[in-house]
């Protein structure tokens, strides 16, 4: 069904990328320029979703190791 639904929104967005862009081209054209679109989108995307993901995930660990250390200077150096 996601594949179903990738084609449809990628004809979709190539319609009206070609209408936007002001480029001359036959059906089909458009439809395979906004699949393709589409599929390089999906895939930048998720690159891009991983990578914030990961410095989110970074910074987590960081917040939580300079709590801890501030935590254990406070209480356990006592």
């Amino acid at each position: 069904m996601g594949l179903v639904f990738l084609i449809a929104i990628g004809a979709l967005a190539g319609y009206m990328a070609t209408r936007m862009m002001d480029v001359h081209s036959n059906p089909a054209v458009t439809i395979v320029i906004g699949i393709v679109g589409a599929l390089v989108g999906v895939v930048l995307l998720r690159a891009l979703l991983f990578v914030v993901g990961a410095l989110a995930g970074l910074l987590g660990a960081l917040i939580g190791a300079l709590l801890l250390i501030w935590i254990w200077q406070s209480y356990a150096a006592r």
